[in-house]
C-alpha cells in the first residue's frame, strides 16, 4: 500500500518548516488570497491591480476580471422572480425563526452598519433619499464610498446602542427604536 499524500508532498516550497501541515496549508493560502486580484505571471505578469488590467476581460490566464458582475438580464430577473417566489414560504419561516433568536454580533455589525450609512444620507442628501432622482442617488452612493472610513467609526459608536436595542426587543413591549437607545446611554 503506498503513502498516503499530505499537503507538502505537492509543494516545492516549504511555506513553514517545522510547522504542521494545517499551519503550512494556511500560510499558502494567505500567500495565495494576498496575490489574488493581480495580474498572473502568466500573462503580462505586472504588478497591476485588477481594475487597471490591460488584458481582455476572456483572457484565460489571469482572474481579473472574473468578479465582475454585469446588471442582470430582462430573462435574469425573471428566472430570480420566479425562483424567490418557489422559496418565500421558505424564507418566511425563517425569518420568523430569526426573530426568535438573538441577533448574532454579525448582524449587529450589519445593523450599525446600514444606520450610520442611512444617518451620513440622510445629512448629504438633505432631503428624502426615496424621494431623489436616479442619478442623484448614484451620487449619493459615490460620495458614500469615499466616505466608507467615517461609516465605520459611525457603525462602532453605534453598535452598544444596536445590542441594547436588540435586548429591548426581545424582552417584549413598544417596538424599541434608535431615538429612545441613545437617550438611555447618553
Amino acid at each position: 500500500m503506498d503513502k498516503k499524500l499530505g499537503f507538502k508532498d505537492f509543494l516545492s516550497v516549504d511555506y513553514a518548516p517545522g510547522e504542521p501541515d494545517q499551519v503550512k496549508y494556511n500560510a499558502k493560502k494567505r500567500k495565495v488570497e494576498a496575490k489574488a486580484g493581480y495580474c498572473s505571471d502568466k500573462c503580462c505578469g505586472s504588478d497591476v491591480k485588477a481594475e487597471d488590467c490591460p488584458c481582455p476581460a476572456d483572457c484565460p490566464h489571469c482572474d481579473c476580471n472574473k468578479n465582475v458582475e454585469e446588471a442582470l438580464s430582462l430573462q435574469q430577473r425573471m428566472k430570480r422572480s420566479r425562483t424567490m417566489k418557489k422559496y418565500a414560504s421558505r424564507m418566511k419561516i425563517g425569518r420568523q425563526k430569526a426573530a426568535r433568536r438573538m441577533a448574532d454580533p454579525k448582524r449587529l455589525k450589519r445593523r450599525a452598519q446600514k444606520q450610520a450609512r442611512n444617518m451620513l444620507v440622510k445629512k448629504l442628501a438633505k432631503a428624502d433619499y426615496s424621494t431623489l432622482s436616479f442619478s442623484r442617488k448614484q451620487e449619493m452612493e459615490k460620495r458614500l464610498a469615499k466616505l466608507k472610513p467615517r461609516i465605520d467609526r459611525m457603525a462602532k459608536k453605534l453598535l452598544p446602542k444596536m445590542r441594547k436595542l436588540e435586548q429591548e426587543r426581545k424582552r417584549g413591549g413598544a417596538r424599541p427604536t434608535l431615538d429612545k437607545a441613545i437617550a438611555k446611554n447618553d
